[in-house]
């Protein structure tokens, strides 16, 4: 990447993160802006004015540094998880509880009982069963920062996604991950929350594995990010389709079959023995359905519309929420990828039409299209490159002037 081009990354990564610590009445969001400020800041100041072969380097570890390492370590060190004290959003806390009530009562979601005597939404759990892994450190060790679910989520985004990289075609795969991990798409939502975080990596994982051909582990990296989100099932039907229009039906069993396998051992267990609570807590809370509304609260068109007219306008968006799926799926059958990257880029609009008119939603949900178009971008230039390599092309930078034809002889 050229200096300029990584300039301009740590420029808007740096006002991003003042407009944060500015803009933002949130206290956890502001002490998140003021420190990557800094980080991004130093980083910016490196790439513009040192002279040097490792200059790049340094510009990058000072912006994973200041963006992500020294802000959600601190947070997450004053902070308890376990009993939603300290520098972090309530989704860290209902993560923590939940690998709790998983280790000691076999589910991580409470019982239908329990939750009907409540109106306080953090009592719900949201999220598909694998996501409790993620409070189990918490609830076996109470280390405090070391178990902190933040940084679990942080440690599975950085393995995950770099092997996404790699299987990509990316180039540079551990520099990459750095820089994606830094910037503000990732580092401030890792901070302050990041149940979202390694969830995208593993959409990534499973799209770079169908670029490959090796539809059995797409299936297993779809199938684990489906089984710790429901917010990943739109990404199952998009892989089947390339991959029934570009590989056959032979491949679609083998992806169905593995990410379907994941999925009835991660959450079948709980769908059998606990039905009611699972679709409470997983389906009907995050659809408004539940009697208490969801702490997500983003001025999209989908929440304007449920919380101006509560009954009309929450049937509307679920309607307008059933139509934008149904033209999704007809343009799978009429239009369907064939390529990863149409199939990435279709997800991605997919996602954001979701996102758009969800009644309860968050901007930071918008991570899952640009974390998708960030690894499709660094995918794709690095296999332009190995098929330029192949070819036999040169970069038009190295290629000589050209020099006059002689003149014929007289």
């Amino acid at each position: 990447m050229r200096h300029r081009w990584l300039a301009g990354i740590f420029a808007v990564s740096a006002i991003w993160a003042i407009l944060v610590a500015v803009v933002s009445t949130d206290h956890v969001h502001q002490l998140w802006g003021e420190m990557a400020a800094v980080g991004y800041g130093l980083a910016l100041i490196v790439v513009l004015a040192v002279r040097h072969t490792r200059a790049t380097d340094i510009a990058l570890g000072l912006s994973f540094l200041g963006g992500l390492v020294v802000p959600l370590s601190w947070l997450a060190a004053h902070s308890n998880a376990a009993t939603d004290k300290g520098f972090l959003q309530p989704e860290v806390w209902v993560v923590a509880r939940s690998g709790m009530t998983l280790l000691h009562h076999a589910t991580p979601y409470a019982s239908p009982a329990v939750l009907a005597g409540t109106t306080d939404q953090n009592a719900y759990n949201p999220y598909l069963p694998v996501m409790a892994l993620f409070g189990l450190p918490r609830a076996l060790f109470n280390l405090g920062l070391l178990t902190d679910p933040r940084v679990w989520f942080g440690v599975v985004f950085i393995v995950v996604f770099w092997f996404a990289l790699r299987e990509g075609g990316a180039h540079d795969p551990g520099r990459w991950t750095v820089l994606v991990a830094s910037t503000p798409v990732i580092a401030f939502e890792l901070a302050v929350g990041g149940t979202d975080v390694p969830m995208v990596a593993f959409l990534c994982l499973g799209f770079a594995y169908l670029w490959n051909r090796k539809p059995a582990l797409a299936g297993l990296a779809l199938g684990i990010g489906s089984s710790m989100k429901a917010t990943a099932w739109p990404a199952l039907l998009v892989a089947a389709v390339l991959l029934w229009v570009t590989a056959g039906r032979r491949a679609v069993r083998n992806f169905a079959l593995t990410a379907l396998g994941v999925m009835v051992v991660c959450v079948g267990p709980f769908l059998v023995n606990h039905p009611r609570a699972l679709v409470l807590n997983t389906i009907k809370f995050p659809l408004g359905l539940a009697g208490v509304i969801s702490a997500a609260r983003s001025p999209l068109p989908g929440y304007v519309i449920a919380h101006t007219w509560p009954h009309t306008g929450h049937t509307i968006v679920v309607a307008l929420l059933a139509l934008a799926g149904l033209a999704v799926a007809v343009s799978l059958v009429v239009r369907p990828p064939r390529t990863v990257p149409r199939a990435v880029v279709l997800l991605a609009g997919a996602m954001t039409l979701m996102f758009v008119l969800a009644p309860s939603t968050r901007f930071g949900y918008f991570i899952y299209p640009a974390a998708l178009f960030i690894w499709l971008l660094a995918a794709w230039a690095g296999r332009q490159a190995d098929e330029g390599d192949e070819l036999g092309e040169i970069p038009v930078d190295f290629l000589p002037a050209r020099v006059p034809d002689a003149p014929p002889p007289t």
